[in-house]
Order: C-alpha cells, then sequence, then structure tokens
C-alpha cells in the first residue's frame, strides 16, 4: 500500500516549478491555472521572487500547493495512471492537506488556490505582526513540549501547534511565551529551541478569527467525496466524508497538526511507501518517524520520470 504526501509550508523557494514547467505543458497548465484563479502572477513570483514577496503567507501557501499538484499532474501523465490507481491514501502537512485534497479530486484546484489565498490572508490578520510567534523544540516529544508550553504560558497563549516527529514539536502563541519558552526549554530537558520565522502563530486559539473566515468560506465551496480517503491532520485518522472534511479544515487552522501520528496511523493502516510531492522536508519527518516504509521525493522531472519508469 502507498499513501501520496502533500508539503506545508516553509517549502517555498525561489525557483520551484520553474525547471518542471519548461519540461512539461502539463505542469504549465496548472500554473496558469493558478494564476487565472488569483488574478495574480503568482507562478512568476515562484520562479523570479523576491524571496521576502514569496514566503508571504498568502503567497507560500498557494505556491506550495501549485507546485505540488503541478509535480502530481505530471507524474500522473507519465505513468498514464490516475491518483486512484497508485495510492491507497493522501495526507498533508497543514495546507498540505488541502494539496491533498484537491490531489483526490474533493476540491477543485481554482477552489483551493483560493482557499489558500484566503486562508493565508485571514491568518496574517487574525495577530497583528509581533504579537504571536512560534518556535521548534529540537529534541522534544509532545509529553515535554506540553509541560513547557504551560509553564511558558503565564496567562499567554502558548500551545503544541505540530506534533512533527519524534525529535520535534513546534508551539505557538503569543510572542511573550514564546520568548519565555526558548529561555527555559532547557530545565524542561529540551536539548533547543528555535523561534521559526513565521509572521503569525499558526495553531493555536490565537488564529481563531481565520477559521470563523474559512468556515464562512468552506460553506459556500463545493466539496466531493475524494477518490482516496484522507488523513486529517487534527485527528490522525482517514475520512472520506464531505461534511467531516469541512469541519476538520475548520479546526485544523487552531487545532494541532498531528503529524507523527498520522504516520504512523497509515503505517498501521498498511501504508509501506510514502511519495512526496514538491519537497522533501516530510520524507525527513517520516524517515524518523518509522523505519519500516520506503520514502520518495518527487521534485523534478527526473524524479517522476524515474518514479515512472520504476511503477
Amino acid at each position: 500500500m502507498r499513501a501520496f504526501i502533500f508539503p506545508g509550508q516553509g517549502s517555498q523557494a525561489v525557483g520551484m516549478g520553474k525547471d518542471l514547467a519548461a519540461a512539461s505543458t502539463t505542469a504549465k497548465e496548472v500554473f496558469q491555472e493558478v494564476d487565472h484563479a488569483l488574478e495574480q502572477n503568482l507562478f512568476q513570483l515562484m520562479c523570479d521572487g523576491p524571496e521576502d514577496q514569496l514566503t508571504l503567507t498568502e503567497n507560500a501557501q498557494p505556491a506550495i500547493m501549485a507546485n505540488a499538484i503541478a509535480t502530481l499532474r505530471v507524474m500522473e501523465k507519465e505513468t498514464g495512471r490516475t491518483i486512484a490507481e497508485l495510492c491507497n491514501y493522501v495526507a498533508g502537512h497543514s495546507l498540505g492537506e488541502y494539496t491533498a485534497l484537491c490531489a483526490a479530486g474533493a476540491l477543485n484546484l481554482t477552489a483551493t488556490a483560493k482557499l489558500l489565498k484566503l486562508r493565508g490572508e485571514s491568518m496574517q490578520k487574525a495577530v497583528p505582526v509581533g504579537q504571536g510567534g512560534m518556535a521548534a523544540l529540537l529534541g522534544a516529544d509532545t509529553k515535554k513540549a506540553s509541560n513547557l508550553a504551560k509553564a511558558a504560558a503565564q496567562g499567554d497563549i502558548c500551545t503544541i501547534a505540530n506534533d512533527n516527529d519524534p525529535t520535534q514539536v513546534v508551539i505557538s502563541g503569543h510572542m511573550t511565551a514564546i520568548d519565555r519558552a526558548i529561555e527555559i526549554a532547557k530545565e524542561h530537558d529540551i536539548k533547543r529551541a528555535v523561534k521559526l520565522p513565521v509572521s503569525a502563530p499558526f495553531h493555536c486559539s490565537l488564529m481563531k478569527p481565520a477559521a470563523e473566515a474559512m468556515e464562512e468560506a468552506l460553506a459556500e465551496t463545493t466539496i466531493l467525496p475524494p477518490v482516496v480517503p484522507v488523513f486529517a491532520n487534527v485527528t490522525a485518522s482517514a475520512t472520506d466524508n464531505v461534511d467531516e472534511i469541512r469541519g476538520l479544515l475548520v479546526e485544523q487552522v487552531t487545532g494541532t497538526v498531528r503529524w507523527r501520528e498520522s504516520v504512523l496511523a497509515m503505517s498501521e493502516a498498511g501504508v509501506e511507501g510514502f511519495v512526496e510531492f514538491g519537497g522533501k522536508v516530510l520524507g525527513g519527518m517520516v524517515k524518523r518517524i518509522t523505519k519500516e516504509v520506503g520514502i520518495t521525493s518527487l521534485v523534478s522531472m527526473d524524479d517522476i520520470t524515474d518514479f515512472a519508469s520504476g511503477d
């Protein structure tokens, strides 16, 4: 059994998708459709930067999605097979869950691009710049991270945002609490705490205004049953129920990304191979979560042709 996985924020880089679009009209068409949907030259920004504009949440989210979907579409063309024929489950890290749903046919590409643009804008607006932040805790499990977050909160918001793998947990909340957490991390037997270069505290209760904006938008968005089940971030379990998917996407804005548990659950469900589209970050996490599975990362045209010839 196989799962297709899709990266989250942080996988963006100037030049992303450029070579793939030059090598494949299929990829180029994906980027053109996203540009049209957003009424924006996003692909030019992806190709040429500037980096500070690409890194903005409202640009990074649809850009990462577009790159991953372009990679998937090219792979489907090269293999002559559909996603339903090639994998058993899909999953994505944070915004990657939208990509996974698009890949599985639950959301069309135009709707996905618009939702992620709105998601990025709403997350940025939810908390004034400088008032919220995030930190990666290296050498921490969820128990250590939870204890640290509680100790650092002191009346502020400070909670687990991402349970990425057995060695990395991300916390999110008020910047004052994040700063305190970094100062006292070693007291909680955590090897290192690193402030992340993000402009908003994702996946915590401070994102409630963004969740409300997404609830309103998702209520008006057509969602179809995915052709393969999606493992949801907030439950770490598979679903193909449209109403449940809609609700889980709203919960995800403020909820914890349970990536470690999701990978373990997919492995327990029989998944022996993971294929990451448009990035290599998740593959590294999967390796740290379980040694029992194979990992393939598809980024370049060569990656795709190698995969197609071996599948």
